[in-house]
């Protein structure tokens, strides 16, 4: 695997793993960790209805977790905590 392919993702890459979604703040999480090798690295859809229209925010991190299920919780708190930290600021 060429170095441009590490640092930005390979064209072969799964389509990430979905999960059951869970309300925050009225927020809505959908873990979405994708297979990265041997694991699963973090992800998850974030979205909320403001003004009503749906916003949504990808959330992609750095961390890769062996288990699956590990990774959607991990997921799952990693949203949460970006939440608690941005508010509805992840939006723009």
């Amino acid at each position: 695997m060429s170095i441009l392919s590490k640092l930005f993702g390979s064209s072969k890459s799964a389509a990430p793993v979905e999960a059951e979604a869970e309300t925050y703040k009225d927020f809505t999480i959908e873990p979405r960790p994708d297979k990265d090798g041997s694991g699963y690295r973090i992800g998850a859809l974030v979205s909320k209805v403001i003004d009503g229209d749906i916003k949504t925010h990808h959330l992609i991190r750095a961390d890769v977790i062996g288990d699956l299920e590990e990774a959607k919780k991990a997921s799952v708190a990693k949203a949460q905590v970006m939440i608690d930290q941005v508010g509805d600021g992840i939006f723009r």
